[in-house]
């Protein structure tokens, strides 16, 4: 599999296809980006991998010859037919790739397999180069459940930063509040734009995420409500959440934020840590941890 942009961009012209912006196209080339990315996600023989958008399939391959199951899911009908006349005759036991879109099959086609909120939480490690265009929408259906163990993911560095962010910084939003009770965030790795072809306008960032011992799932009405929230970001909570919940929730959850931090109706959504974010009283209650 090619690993320098003159052999990607042989192999992409041999099959006559140009790189499309729309989808993230952006093939890695950097053979110890590739070799970073299974030691952060410590593959082993027979474990049970997702990638996401394999593309040419430099990353695919180097996951199949550690002995891992890889399930994959590629929008791309050329990239398909590619890895589908390439690599899936060499691995016909270990290697599952279906044809379609990533926010449809999130976890490439195991997905229907699994039980969603289970006490046993599934051994999966997703290891991808994360089309860009999805990766919030994407990261919100992992985050719904059944979580993967470990993720590796190469993101946009704005991307990053918005999922791993702090209360009271500029980035901090609603995806982190539902990654961060989700997921501890393990030491990571930057990447450099020369690393893909073609060269992206934006740096990326390998980011490395762990299960949580016991992790959090919000339930859907309560991310809707966290997010509204976080659209007025500025707002005092106390006026924000005024014909959002009823008297006696409002009154609970304030007596909660004072107790659990000094916060008051005053406070703003900007300024509440993740943590706290769980016990917010939307209907119906958060699912359980898992």
């Amino acid at each position: 599999m090619p690993l320098t942009p003159s052999a990607t961009r042989e192999l992409l012209a041999s099959l006559g296809h140009n790189p499309k912006r729309f989808l993230g196209q952006n093939f890695l080339v950097d053979g110890n980006i590739v070799r970073k990315s299974l030691e952060l996600a410590q593959i082993a023989p027979a474990d049970t991998v997702v990638e996401i958008g394999p593309g040419l399939g430099t990353l695919t391959n180097a996951l199949l010859e550690t002995g891992a199951h890889v399930y994959a899911v590629e929008k791309d009908t050329t990239l398909h037919a590619h890895l589908a006349s390439t690599l899936a005759p060499k691995h016909p036991q270990t290697f599952h790739l279906i044809h379609g879109d990533a926010l449809d099959h999130p976890l490439a086609g195991l997905d229907s397999a699994l039980q969603p909120f289970s006490h046993s939480a599934p051994s999966i490690k997703v290891v991808a180069n994360l089309p860009y265009a999805i990766s919030t929408p994407w990261m919100d259906a992992i985050l719904s459940g059944p979580l993967p163990e470990r993720m590796v993911l190469m993101l946009q560095q704005e991307a990053a930063q918005r999922y791993t962010a702090g209360p009271g910084t500029k980035q901090y939003s609603a995806i982190s509040i539902f990654l961060q009770n989700a997921y501890d965030i393990a030491p990571g790795h930057k990447v450099s734009a020369a690393c893909f072809y073609p060269r992206p306008d934006i740096e990326s960032y390998l980011l490395h995420l762990v299960r949580k011992p016991r992790p959090f799932i919000f339930a859907t009405e309560t991310k809707a409500a966290i997010r509204a929230c976080f659209q007025q970001r500025r707002k005092q909570l106390g006026a924000l959440l005024r014909d959002r919940l009823p008297d006696g929730a409002r009154g609970d959850w304030f007596d909660y934020l004072a107790t659990a931090g000094q916060f008051t109706p005053k406070s703003r959504p900007e300024e509440i840590p993740p943590e706290l974010w769980t016990h917010f009283p939307a209907n119906p209650p958060p699912q359980t941890r898992a």
